[in-house]
């Protein structure tokens, strides 16, 4: 008790001493109006983005539903769009959301990618980043807190009051944790006033009803970001007590900020996709239509793949036109190509995501000696604005994209004849409320078990990040000395 006693006045007197500076008031203050500002804007982008998703979701509904009798096979060309709508905690952590698109056109025999993001309709500011509350806590907190603590331990050896300090009884560990204690304390006035206003904002979002899922993400989010925070607390102390001068230790904290928000990430970035390069999107589509071309082209009635299809029908049926088939036969092979088609997309899209797997695995490692990617990837996994949400939102509005031509195929092969329409026939419909069987779009955000399986080198790195902070102190603690 006595021990805890000591480290909790270290810290008090820290706390006192800190603000006696007007200019860490001002700054204090001024990361709070950020603060503020970033979750306005982060609750005006997810309302904007939201309402505008569920606005034109419904009109894509609508449009659909209000088609009149159509040949089914136009239905599928006619197509659908897919939007995907933000989770609460997007709010505070925007991630890779205004760089991806949030909307894709969904057709037969094509896959669009997503379009219509934020950075396409910004200008060019946008590419610096956009000032969100994680960005704040990961970034300019950071900093604060070693303009905070730089002075922590060095000022006193360089006034030589550090000899007297540990002269009256207080030891290097005591001393080490008090100060790391005392710039945390002066943090939290900025960190829990922002998570409770974040916590406030994300039950507004939800009107209250929160589920399960979204209750542990958003615990985890809070929880991890305490720890990064306290991780540059104690880096901040353990580099001014092994400075010999104020000025030296400000430096190499500005130097280790650098490095690891700025330097290090780029870095990462610009050597991943050095390594493993991906191809162009005019590359990766010219393959997969040469691929297709191939296998055959379902809209030309003398290519060899399936012709080669219809001569086994007209054996099977022992017919000799393809009129005479019990089904329509050119419904038949629309789902024949939708499927050949499909399945080339998805074999050069796997590969190209194993690419890109490849890059973010390399960015992931690299937060085994970087916190602040493992952080930041962590971050955005949990708020559902990382890559891997991205990807997920294009296999889910594939998925539905495929079924929903095959149903509209489905529907030709049944109900529409064989036999063509003379020059004063009505063109061969099927009845309007067949198109309701083609269920609306729902984007459904990647789970807490999924999120947590695909960042655990995330969690794996800031964990042993912490581990490590606490055996630096014991041996710190041996090994410092007052001069």
């Amino acid at each position: 008790m006595k021990s805890l006693h000591k480290e909790i006045l270290i810290a008090k007197h820290l706390k006192n001493s800190v603000f006696k500076n007007s200019a860490v008031f001002i700054i204090t203050l001024f990361i709070g109006i950020i603060l503020l500002y970033a979750a306005f804007s982060g609750w005006k982008n997810y309302t904007n983005q939201n309402e505008t998703s569920e606005k034109y979701q419904h009109e894509s509904r609508e449009d659909w539903l209000k088609n009149p009798d159509k040949n089914p096979h136009r239905m599928a060309h006619y197509g659908n769009f897919a939007f995907r709508k933000s989770t609460p905690l997007s709010v505070f952590e925007f991630g890779m959301e205004p760089f991806f698109g949030n909307a894709i056109f969904l057709e037969a025999h094509k896959q669009n990618t997503a379009n219509f993001s934020e950075a396409g309709f910004s200008n060019s500011m946008l590419r610096f980043g956009e000032i969100s509350i994680a960005m704040v806590l990961q970034v300019l907190l950071p900093l604060l807190i070693f303009f905070l603590g730089f002075n922590a331990i060095a000022y006193e050896r360089e006034n030589g009051t550090l000899k007297l300090l540990l002269s009256q009884g207080i030891n290097w560990k005591q001393l080490l944790i008090g100060k790391t204690l005392g710039i945390a304390s002066v943090i939290m006035l900025l960190f829990v006033p922002t998570i409770i206003v974040l916590v406030f904002i994300w039950l507004l979002l939800q009107d209250f009803s929160i589920s399960r899922d979204e209750t542990i993400k958003m615990l985890l989010f809070i929880g991890f970001h305490f720890m990064y925070l306290m991780f540059f607390c104690v880096i901040a102390v353990l580099v001014s007590a092994s400075s010999k001068t104020s000025k030296k230790a400000l430096i190499t904290l500005i130097g280790i900020w650098l490095v690891f928000t700025i330097i290090l990430p780029r870095t990462t970035q610009a050597i991943g996709a050095y390594i493993y390069e991906a191809p162009s999107k005019v590359q990766f589509q010219s393959d997969i239509e040469k691929d297709i071309l191939k296998q055959g082209d379902s809209h030309n009635p003398n290519d060899f793949h399936y012709k080669a299809i219809k001569d086994s029908l007209l054996r099977v049926y022992k017919v000799d036109s393809v009129q005479k088939l019990p089904f329509n036969y050119s419904g038949f092979i629309m789902t024949e190509g939708e499927r050949i088609s499909s399945k080339i997309y998805n074999q050069h899209l796997a590969a190209l995501l194993q690419v890109y797997e490849k890059q973010n695995s390399f960015s992931k490692t690299v937060s085994f000696i970087n916190p602040y990617i493992a952080m930041k990837n962590l971050s955005m996994g949990l708020s559902n604005t990382d890559y891997d949400s991205y990807i997920d939102f294009q296999k889910q509005a594939e998925d539905y994209r495929y079924n929903m031509a095959q149903k509209m195929n489905a529907l030709q092969v049944k109900y529409i004849s064989n036999k063509k329409p003379g020059p004063n026939d009505k063109p061969l419909t099927i009845n309007k409320e067949h198109w309701a069987d083609v269920a609306e779009f729902h984007y459904e955000p990647k789970g807490i078990w999924d999120v947590l399986k695909s960042e655990i080198v995330s969690v794996l790195s800031i964990t042993l990040w912490i581990i490590m902070l606490f055996v630096l102190i014991r041996i710190a603690a041996k090994n410092l000395k007052a001069i």
